[in-house]
């Protein structure tokens, strides 16, 4: 049974800590007792005990202490973060899963409580401590910069006992896997990867055949507990095809870690960053050269400001991809995104998305020119290189199973390594005023929908 202390105004007594029960303790913050650990978190900071409370979602824009296991998440539901918050999550050494989207450092027995600087991060903003001496591993999330997080960990305390703990490993993976066979059918995207007893539940019962998933990016709202090497492999195994996901940068002003920049020269160079950080996640959760990974980018209206920056970032997203020997995909919007991207497609089609994945909420399982917002008649991205998010956050129920989830159609068969592309001119004008599609989820309740090749709907 884990101990949790709360110190401060409630020196001495014991108790389970909820943000709900969390008194404010002034501007000095809450201490809190967990494990072999001592900390203390500013004020505004939720405290959340994840064994009293299992169904929270690990948000990661929302500033909070997680204390124990995560639940299994199942209803977590939520687009990019606007902002990214400050967030620790701590959970016993002892049968912590392993990580392979997090960077992880391992801290020995007789070493500080690191006060440096998390990283590297990849990008994600995220990183894993193993800290021995307390018997828990800490996972800090950040904003703009690591300051506060790094404040919260100068400031913690280990008891002096060595906890027992095998050590929660991010080895390299033991073999690279292919997660994407061809594939034409439906699939789903969650917030968090499902638990494995979901997933096969969801492989007999639902008629899906592919699932999305966030391997990590600036603006990632939830995280990933399960997501390990070891999950990939046993989704590959059983053949479900994989759609990882990056979520980088997003067309909206703010000037924090998750905006895009305005200037297009800018936006390029955080398109090749994004592709970096995707790849090392990418390697550390054993997928093969060749898979198709994906940038979310989300709906923008203006797009006078932003077509021109967004074209830049994908652009160069592909290009760094394909240098590094991975496929591009690209997510977006079939009223902004996509129609910036098609516009620009024949000036520069070598450094187009290998596979275009357009969000149009119209309740339509299939990838027609209209259904993705494409130009009628057009040849562009045809041939198995296309996917449609057709209805958003809604609870499924499979084989008594619920999750919150987006569904897709997809028609993909892109399997081949790729060679990178020779130079193309990569001037960006800004597109035209055109009529928007509004990205929006127009009712509830399932519709009729075909069901993927071998596949069974409940």
């Amino acid at each position: 049974m884990i101990t949790r202390i709360l110190l401060g105004s409630l020196l001495g007594a014991a108790s389970l800590v909820t943000a709900a029960a969390v008194p404010a303790t002034g501007d000095h913050g809450r201490t809190v007792g967990y494990e072999g650990m001592r900390l203390t978190v500013p004020d505004h900071w939720r405290v959340v005990d994840l064994d009293r409370n299992p169904a929270t979602c690990l948000r990661l824009d929302v500033p909070t202490l997680y204390l124990g296991r995560a639940g299994d998440q199942a209803a977590c539901a939520g687009r990019p973060a606007a902002t990214r918050a400050d967030t620790l999550h701590l959970e016993p050494l002892a049968g912590a899963p392993e990580r392979a989207d997090v960077p992880t450092v391992e801290v020995p027995v007789g070493t500080a409580v690191p006060g440096t600087s998390p990283g590297p991060a990849d990008g994600s903003h995220e990183v894993r401590y193993v800290l021995r001496q307390a018997g828990v591993v800490a996972t800090a999330s950040y904003a703009d910069t690591p300051a506060a997080v790094r404040g919260v960990m100068e400031r913690a305390t280990t008891t002096g006992a060595v906890r027992p703990g095998t050590r929660p490993a991010t080895p390299a993976a033991a073999g690279v896997v292919r997660t994407q066979p061809p594939y034409r059918g439906e699939g789903f995207d969650a917030c968090t990867a499902p638990a494995q007893s979901t997933m096969d539940t969801w492989w007999e019962h639902s008629p899906f055949g592919a699932v999305g998933v966030y391997i990590g990016g600036p603006a990632r709202a939830c995280a990933q507990p399960r997501l390990t090497a070891d999950w990939v492999r046993e989704q590959a195994r059983t053949g479900w095809h994989l759609m990882p996901i990056w979520v980088g940068p997003q067309p909206w002003r703010g000037g924090s870690a998750t905006a895009l920049s305005t200037s297009a020269d800018t936006a390029r160079e955080q398109g090749r960053t994004a592709a970096d950080g995707a790849v090392a996640a990418a390697r550390r959760l054993g997928l093969a050269e060749g898979t198709v990974l994906y940038n979310d980018l989300e709906h923008y209206s203006d797009r006078a400001t932003w077509d021109a920056p967004v074209v830049s970032y994908l652009l160069a997203w592909t290009e760094r991809l394909h240098e590094l020997r991975y496929r591009s995909g690209v997510y977006a919007s079939a009223s902004s995104g996509v129609k910036a991207l098609s516009r620009f497609h024949d000036r520069a089609p070598a450094s187009m998305p290998d596979v275009l994945w357009a969000a149009a909420w119209n309740r339509q399982a299939s990838v027609t020119d209209a259904d993705m917002g494409l130009p009628a008649g057009t040849a562009q991205w045809t041939g198995g290189r296309r996917a449609h998010q057709f209805r958003g956050d809604h609870d499924a129920t499979y084989g008594g199973l619920t999750l919150n989830i987006d569904r897709n159609w997809l028609d993909v068969s892109v399997t081949a390594a790729p060679t990178a592309p020779e130079p193309e001119d990569d001037d960006v004008e800004p597109a035209e005023d055109e009529e928007d599609d509004a990205e929006t989820d127009t009712g509830s309740g399932a519709g009729s929908l075909a069901t993927a090749p071998g596949r069974t709907a409940s």
